[in-house]
């Protein structure tokens, strides 16, 4: 007979890797895929094929994030907002978080090229790559500039999500994907800010390890501005109305505002003010565009 302990082992392992999938990372992802997936249809898109696209792409992220652990793990391990990890913690083996990752990140690809498209399917692949491989094993160790390159995996979700519904990629995901890939910057340079110590002792040459605090804060505010400018492509564009156009500029104006305070007189708890914010302005910035998007259906304009 098989000990109730035993029993649970499974159960404990599983746990163990959702973690490693970073849940609230993924939520962000799977939000802005989804809508790239609302906004490429005039209408709802098909409700059965939004859910497969997004469990999708979810699993595939998930797998992507777990790898991620598994590569980080020594870097993991001398930093405090990361050495509680399972990995860390050896709640769970390398081998079983490769196994894991393979079978859960195969069974999205599947997923997506059974009941989607294979474009989604190869999309998909490429951003895994990017950010699992690129970003993870080859940028983020050797270059500072490793979150302005490797941005650009994690600004492809609107994009898997547009290519889901239409079967192809057309210039307004490009927009989307530029406004995440302008975006990724500043949200991780106030992160780094605060937490240089700890990148410096694990090794991770990161702007502010390797130029220290003023000139991160210059770039800071300096990727903001484009940041601010991008967002006003959607409009320009024809992509959006003027719904969007008020809601993004009131966004973009406190966004800048810290960013400006970070370069006036920096404290750690400003940056952490402004990566707190950072994360509710891309969510906001992508829910303001789907309402502008369906204005038309309720208003009748």
């Amino acid at each position: 007979m098989i000990s109730s302990q035993a029993q649970l082992r499974p159960l404990a392992l599983l746990s163990a890797f959702y973690q490693l999938t970073k849940p609230r990372v993924v939520s962000l992802i799977v939000f802005t895929a989804v809508i790239g997936m609302l906004l490429a249809s005039p209408t709802l898109p098909p409700l059965g094929l939004v859910a497969l696209a997004t469990i999708g792409i979810a699993l595939v992220a998930g797998a992507a994030a777990a790898f991620n652990c598994l590569v980080e793990l020594k870097i993991d391990s001398a930093m405090a907002r990361t050495r509680g990890r399972p990995t860390v913690l050896g709640a769970i083996s390398p081998a079983q978080t490769l196994v894991l990752a393979g079978i859960v990140g195969g069974a999205g690809l599947a997923l997506l090229w059974n009941t989607v498209n294979p474009l989604t399917m190869w999309l998909t692949l490429g951003t895994f790559v990017g950010y699992a491989v690129v970003y993870t094993v080859i940028l983020k160790p050797a270059t500072p500039q490793n979150i302005v390159i490797g941005g650009a995996s994690g600004a492809m979700p609107p994009v898997l999500g547009w290519a889901a519904i239409t079967n192809d990629v057309t210039f307004q995901p490009l927009l989307l994907f530029a406004i995440i890939f302008a975006w990724t910057p500043p949200h991780f340079w106030a992160l780094a800010l605060y937490r240089t110590e700890e990148y410096a002792k694990a090794g991770v040459p990161m702007l502010p390890v390797t130029h220290g605090e003023k000139f991160t804060r210059l770039h800071l505010l300096l990727y903001t501005i484009i940041l601010v400018v991008t967002t006003l492509l959607p409009f320009a564009s024809g992509m959006s109305g003027a719904f969007y156009l008020v809601s993004a500029l009131a966004l973009d104006a406190v966004f800048l505002a810290y960013a400006v305070a970070l370069y006036r007189s920096y404290s750690d708890h400003l940056a952490r003010k402004t990566f707190a914010y950072s994360i509710f302005y891309l969510s906001m910035l992508f829910a303001v565009l789907l309402i502008d998007h369906y204005l038309p259906l309720f208003t009748g304009a």
